[in-house]
């Protein structure tokens, strides 16, 4: 059995310090974003955007803690569940 609260923990604390790794390197080096996409996904686009600061910073830690936590238990629910 999986310990799903421990397990919804780390994930928190993971999510957290790669999305604030990205971030700053997004405003260290923005052209990492097309360089991502051009290599990465194989698609030739570029990005023009202006949204860029704290409060986006928060709303997207948010929004991808709660989609990780979200996958996370749902990973620990199926494997406790299926024998």
């Amino acid at each position: 059995m999986i310990n799903t609260k421990h397990l919804l923990k780390v994930v928190l604390i993971w999510t957290s310090i790669f999305y604030t790794i990205c971030f700053l390197g997004v405003a260290i080096y923005p052209q990492i974003r097309d360089l991502t996409m051009q290599y990465a996904l194989h698609a030739d686009i570029n990005f023009v955007s202006g949204f860029f600061g704290v409060k986006y910073f928060i709303s997207g830690l948010i929004i991808w803690n709660i989609v990780a936590v979200f996958a996370a238990w749902l990973f620990a629910f199926l494997f406790n569940k299926i024998k």
